[in-house]
């Protein structure tokens, strides 16, 4: 009995070795099988962190001006050898670095929050159109069309102008107007799922409407809404930096990417990083919510697959 003990201790510690192993395995072949997927999830990762950790990984305040640092150049270290500002200050005196990390946090608020909206809203409408049909259908679809009749910018700059600015006002003309683009993919998924042998089946015994599209229809649209709600993420992010751009989205006291280029537009011969940096963070977080949304529409759609 004591002699069989060493070996089954040595056959434990293999188990235990395997699925680490196994799990690296994985990931390493995924890396190799999807490398824009991965990158995008990188860059979408670094981006979160970014926005969390903001108090802590800043290494100034991102609203303390100085004018004696007034667009000094990016750098590693100062004249004594202490550190510098390493992506340089902006017109007043303002470090780069620590306002494109706090940037970061409206911009993900902006299209989280938006894209939120957007989905409940859309997800409900279309999945209302799409079981229900007929004239709750070309109702919802009407409305739907008037919506896409609009141009976004201009219609944002109307409302913007009438109520005034601010990110919650961002936030909810963006979430009251792409909800079409959830309602309008989900109504044409739905239309072709309620024809489906479960579902008939679900009927025949009893299901109630709701339960039926809550148990079987719903799951089964999900993986469509998560793609589409990253891809929009990504549009959101630079709509909201459009319209701080042109004075009608977040406050100026409040760092923001698109209020960053707006303040660099007279600097730009001069004192080029005050855009350059700005605008490589808004196309690296963009690139990567793009490539993860890529990555998921080729994982969940099985016309990928073929």
């Amino acid at each position: 009995m004591t002699s069989l003990q060493p070996q089954e201790q040595i056959h434990q510690k293999e188990m235990d070795v395997l699925p680490k192993k196994s799990h690296i395995r994985s990931f390493w072949k995924f890396i190799k099988k999807n490398p824009a997927g991965f990158i995008g999830m990188l860059l979408v990762i670094l981006s979160v962190a970014a926005a969390l950790l903001s108090q802590w990984i800043a290494p100034f305040e991102p609203t303390k001006a100085s004018l004696s640092s007034r667009l000094v150049p990016p750098s590693w270290a100062d004249e004594n050898g202490e550190s510098a500002f390493l992506l340089g200050t902006d017109q007043v005196g303002r470090d780069l670095l620590s306002r494109i990390i706090y940037g970061t946090r409206i911009s993900l608020m902006v299209g989280f929050l938006g894209v939120l909206i957007s989905m409940v809203i859309g997800t409900i409408l279309g999945l209302v159109s799409g079981y229900f049909g007929k004239w709750l259908d070309d109702f919802i679809m009407r409305i739907a069309d008037i919506q896409l009749a609009f141009p976004f910018i201009l219609f944002a700059i109307v409302i913007m102008s009438v109520l005034g600015t601010g990110i919650w006002k961002i936030i909810i003309i963006l979430g009251l107007t792409y909800w079409v683009g959830f309602a309008r993919l989900i109504r044409g998924q739905v239309i072709s799922l309620k024809e489906q042998e479960y579902i008939q089946a679900a009927r025949a015994i009893g299901g109630t409407q709701f339960r039926i599209i809550r148990k079987h229809i719903l799951p089964n649209v999900l993986s469509s809404i998560l793609v589409l709600g990253t891809m929009y993420i990504a549009e959101f992010i630079l709509l909201e930096a459009s319209l701080t751009f042109l004075g009608l989205g977040v406050d100026p006291t409040i760092p923001s990417w698109g209020g960053m280029l707006a303040d660099s537009r007279n600097y730009v011969t001069t004192a080029w990083w005050t855009a350059t940096f700005p605008g490589i963070a808004i196309m690296l977080t963009v690139l990567g919510f793009n490539l993860l949304g890529d990555w998921l529409r080729d994982r969940f759609d099985p016309n990928m697959k073929v």
